[in-house]
């Protein structure tokens, strides 16, 4: 599964520059809305999924080298954020459904622990 493929199944929008999504695989996924809990147990090339959408999300995703962030509950991260993301290689997609509902998608389609 690659990022295309999640953001095609589950109607995620690109909110920063487009990549070649298809070429990029999660290994696993996180869901914290608590920047030092992500810090501490996101998985290096994961997806990340939160309701969150300033600025310090386009950090720790870049410290982590997270493969996206998934934001959730139409939270939108203003101009400065994305661009922030776009500077730093970070991948912003959102969906305006539940950060519950996003998780158990993702599980369906077999992103699970290694």
């Amino acid at each position: 599964m690659n990022i295309q493929d999640l953001i095609n199944a589950l109607d995620l929008k690109v909110l920063t520059d487009q990549k070649d999504f298809s070429s990029i695989e999660p290994t696993y996924g996180y869901s914290s809305d608590l920047l030092s809990c992500v810090m501490a147990g996101a998985p290096r090339h994961g997806i990340w999924v939160t309701l969150q959408a300033h600025g310090n999300i386009v950090a720790v995703a870049a410290l982590l080298e997270l493969a996206a962030v998934i934001i959730t509950e139409g939270a939108m991260p203003d101009e400065n954020t994305i661009q922030k993301a776009n500077d730093e290689g970070v991948i912003l997609l959102s969906s305006t459904r539940s950060s519950f509902d996003i998780i158990g998608h993702l599980w369906e389609m077999g992103l699970r622990n290694p």
